[in-house]
């Protein structure tokens, strides 16, 4: 069983190398991972509910502890023993989250699943009762992570990643692609329409994303413009799509995300024309992952699912 002391050692023996050293502080090493992981120092005051100054000056506590940097420049990446020290961070700061008494009952697995929320409401949510009674001795323990680029959940099993698939840190197989056209809610069509080329979009107010930059379906309309530089910016799908229901403007959406707000009439297309996403969902995990039956199983079990 891993301690907190042997966990928090990091990239040398320097805090068991004297008497005078000891263990970093636990609100320390919080702020040295989530600093890590958002790579936002504003994100990270926001998270553990403290000020920017407070974040600052903890990592700088904690390096002056280790005796070491653990961030090399001003994007927040990380050093070499910054990475080496995170792992053991990481490692320590999941064995108190486990509680005691919370282990599964006998014969039960339990998968921890990290995804967006749009992913989970629009993707996994109608067919995961496929999963539960193909295998009901597993619990799924579904975690929402944060809708950004390449942020998630620290502890899951699996992580669902909507991204450009070029992730160094863990093993990943791709799940689905899909294509972005224009949607708009019935009143903003009756309001600024007709639209009947692409070219109608200007001067429309444009729902922004960086998830699904509109440049790629600008491209497939033939169309010179640059990429949005104003507008609302949303960094979920979903919140996007409820803006565009309120008639806040055009939204670019990938449809298998948007398929409930078409369904239910909220949102309908402008346009007979689709481009390809530049991204794709990607199912992830840490290295090792796989030797757990229910982690190969369920990631088995979801290829197939987006793909039928």
């Amino acid at each position: 069983m891993v301690t907190i002391t042997s966990t928090v050692t990091g990239s040398a023996a320097a805090l068991h190398s004297g008497g005078a050293r000891r263990i970093p502080p636990i609100q320390c090493l919080l702020t040295f991972e989530a600093l890590a992981r958002l790579r936002s120092v504003t994100q990270t005051a926001e998270e553990l509910c403290v000020t920017p100054s407070a974040v600052s000056h903890r990592v700088k506590q904690l390096e002056q502890l280790l005796g070491t940097r653990l961030f090399g420049r001003a994007d927040f990446s990380l050093t070499t023993d910054g990475i080496a020290y995170l792992a053991h961070v990481r490692e320590g700061l999941g064995a108190l989250q486990r509680f005691p008494g919370t282990a599964a009952a006998p014969g039960r697995r339990r998968l921890k699943l990290a995804v967006t929320p749009t992913f989970a409401r629009s993707i996994l949510i109608p067919r995961l009762r496929q999963f539960t009674e193909a295998y009901p001795e597993i619990d799924i323990a579904l975690q929402v992570s944060i809708p950004l680029l390449d942020v998630i959940a620290e502890d899951a099993d699996l992580m669902v990643r909507f991204g450009t698939g070029h992730y160094a840190d863990v093993e990943h197989i791709e799940l689905a692609r899909d294509t972005v056209t224009p949607l708009a809610s019935p009143a903003f069509l009756r309001e600024n329409g007709p639209f009947e080329r692409p070219e109608d979009l200007e001067g429309q107010p444009l729902l922004r994303s960086p998830l699904d930059p509109w440049r790629t379906w600008f491209a497939a309309a033939g169309l010179s413009w640059p990429e949005p530089g104003e507008g609302s910016q949303f960094n979920d799908v979903g919140l996007m799509c409820d803006a565009a229901a309120a008639s806040m403007g055009v939204a670019l959406i990938r449809h298998k995300l948007g398929l409930p707000w078409l369904e239910n009439g909220s949102l309908v297309r402008l346009f007979d024309l689709d481009a390809p996403s530049p991204h794709a969902h990607y199912l992830c995990w840490e290295t090792g992952t796989m030797d757990r039956w229910e982690c190969a199983a369920f990631a088995e079990w979801l290829r197939k699912a987006m793909n039928s």
